[in-house]
Order: structure tokens, then sequence, then C-alpha cells
């Protein structure tokens, strides 16, 4: 995700610009920090990460690892990201962080885009 600082009265925004389209997915995640380990659920998915449900959202900036399988594939999709977006409720949207991968493996973002295809074709 692109995103945009805005700095006002010392404190600073960020809006975020999407490069892709995000697609509903719920699967099993697993997470860590470099302190703990969480067991979530997804909410959508793109091939650039992925916004985990969750009631306890960890600080903007924070590195996260990241296993979970896609639908129909043998292995996990194991990957690192960092948080770049949190929800606390309030707005009504769901509770969670947005996820951004950083080092996605080439096979996965393929398994993610084949996915993502299929699941928009049978909407």
């Amino acid at each position: 995700m692109a995103r945009v600082s805005v700095e006002t009265a010392g404190q600073t925004f960020s809006e975020e610009r999407r490069r892709w389209d995000r697609t509903d997915l719920v699967v099993r995640v697993e997470y860590s920090t470099v302190d703990d380990l969480f067991s979530e659920f997804t909410r959508d998915i793109n091939e650039g990460g992925v916004f985990i449900e969750t009631d306890d959202p960890q600080p903007l900036g924070t590195a996260v690892t990241l296993q979970f399988h896609l639908p129909g594939a043998a292995d996990p999709v194991k990957t690192s990201g960092i948080v770049v977006r949190s929800n606390d409720g309030a707005t009504g949207e769901p509770m969670g962080m947005a996820v951004e991968f950083e080092e996605l493996p080439p096979n996965a973002r393929a398994q993610i885009n084949e996915m993502i295809r299929a699941l928009r074709q049978t909407r």
C-alpha cells in the first residue's frame, strides 16, 4: 500500500492507497511478534497483504511473521509483514489490523492471485 503522510499540529496521519483490490477470505492465521504468538482469522486478502480480525491489534509498524493455509493448497503460506493499519472498531468496521506483506514468496503470490481470480468468478 502506498501511504501519504500529513503532519498536523505535531501529529502525523497516514492516508492509505491500496494497489490491489481486497477479496473476502476467512482462514485461520497464526502470527507472531518478537514477544508473542497469536492465532486469529483473516477477513480479507490481496497480493499485498491481509486483514486480521482481532480484539488486540498490534501497534502500527509492528513486524510480524505469518502462516496460513489458502483453500486447496497443500502447504501453508509463510511470510513476514508490517502492521500498516489498525482498527479499534469505533467506526463500525471490524476490529483488527492490516498487515502488508514484506517477503511474499513468488509461489505464494501466484497461489493468492489464482485463488482471488477463482473467488471473483464465483460471485
